[in-house]
């Protein structure tokens, strides 16, 4: 999936939510050659093409005699003189793809692209927790494990209502994530409305340089596999191999794969993760403008096939992990086992500009293989469990606790 970095290399699929400085962008995640599922990261997914011409077509709804007014008034009319031309321009590139409507649809400034492209190295710091744009409110898709956010409290789906006081409304995901993101060491207070809780409360976090292994493997003595999978990067594919050989060596009768909190990350792992139960077959459509389809398929060995699977999500398991756990639900190859999954399944182009700016713009959603929508609708659990606040207080764990339940009548 990493393949080169050059600005004309072929797009690379990255699924995910926006990413607090966190771990990536898109939303969240490390990535190679550059395409995402923002979403997410998020991705959500989004693709990231090299500099090229875009579409110039103009209906003649759109007037620039009137563009070009406003422009002359503001630079003769405006109270404070001289106007910068530049903040006019990179303004009405923003105002453009606003328009859209769509929060994953987002014009960069050089400044913000340099800083985007910075997460997508992976050389910065932050609290670790994903976002996303639900109802007009700047949501938690995740905190990650072992980060300042997960430590501090925030939950899967809180609602980010203040930033260091400024409130959220009218803000856009990337605006939030500007206002998050900082230097390791230096704080920032978040105002979170915990989900089914009626107060706000206040959060202070210490930001951090963010490390994670997405991949963590535990063999329980009644040779049930848990395998973790907090987010699809990297090295995520290299290390599910070594926890799937490890299951295979260690006799396991049973596998809980969990997705819980899963924002997404690079689309290719979750096709090859998805290989290690669906023997080359289909494991996701992306429908572009039109209704056009293309299908993305594994070619593993299904060498975990054989072992009864159970899938737990969350309403934190977004874009790659809702097309992982929708490919292995489709197919029968697993028992998906929690709560509705967070529903970001659109796709993301990332053009950049000759000016080193950036559009990041919405081009397709996802499907599953039986082509179910995955954007806006999520994916739905075949047994429904959910994970209270007097769980968490209690330490206990339902979802899991179901998914034991189920390999142990199977």
């Amino acid at each position: 999936m990493m393949s080169s970095r050059s600005p004309l290399a072929a797009p690379l699929r990255v699924l995910g939510v926006i990413a607090i400085a966190l771990v990536c962008v898109a939303i969240g995640y490390g990535f190679g050659s550059r395409e995402f599922v923002f979403s997410v990261l998020p991705d959500g997914e989004s693709r990231v093409l090299g500099q090229g011409s875009i579409a110039t077509d103009l209906s003649k709804d759109a007037d620039f005699e009137t563009f070009w007014d406003v422009w002359k008034l503001v630079k003769s009319a405006y109270v404070d003189q001289p106007v910068s031309e530049e903040a006019l321009y990179h303004g009405s590139i923003a105002g453009m793809v606003a328009g859209l409507n769509d929060p994953y649809s987002v014009y960069f400034t050089p400044e913000d692209a340099a800083a985007f492209n910075e997460q997508l190295a992976g050389s910065f710091s932050g609290i670790g927790a994903q976002l996303d744009m639900k109802e007009n409110q700047i949501v938690v898709v995740a905190p990650l494990p072992g980060t300042p956010a997960e430590r501090a409290g925030v939950r899967s789906e809180d609602v980010i209502l203040a930033i260091d006081g400024a409130t959220t409304e009218g803000m856009t995901i990337d605006e939030a994530v500007s206002h998050i993101r900082g230097e390791r060491g230096t704080s920032v207070i978040l105002s979170l409305l915990h989900k089914n809780t009626e107060s706000p409360i206040d959060v202070s976090i210490i930001r951090d340089d963010i490390a994670i292994d997405s991949v963590v493997y535990t063999m329980r003595d009644d040779f049930v596999a848990v395998i973790e999978v907090s987010m699809f990067n990297e090295d995520t594919s290299s290390l599910f191999k070594s926890a799937a050989e490890q299951a295979i060596t260690d006799g396991a009768t049973g596998i809980v794969l969990d997705l819980r909190n899963n924002p997404g990350g690079l689309l290719d792992s979750a096709i090859d993760l998805a290989g290690y139960w669906i023997p080359a077959g289909q494991v996701a459509v992306m429908e572009s403008v039109g209704g056009k389809q293309e299908s993305f398929s594994t070619n593993g060995t299904a060498s975990l096939a054989n072992i009864p699977t159970v899938v737990l999500v969350n309403g934190g398991s977004a874009s790659a992990s809702e097309i992982l756990a929708g490919a292995l639900q489709d197919t029968d190859e697993a028992v998906v086992v929690g709560e509705t999954t967070f529903g970001k399944g659109s796709v993301q182009e990332y053009h950049d500009l000759p000016d080193g700016g950036a559009v990041k713009i919405t081009v397709a959603r996802w499907l599953t293989p039986l082509g179910r929508s995955i954007d806006k609708q999520g994916i739905a659990p075949d047994q429904e469990v959910s994970f209270t606040d007097e769980d968490i207080h209690a330490k206990r764990d339902p979802q899991f606790d179901a998914a034991l339940h189920i390999l142990q009548t199977q």
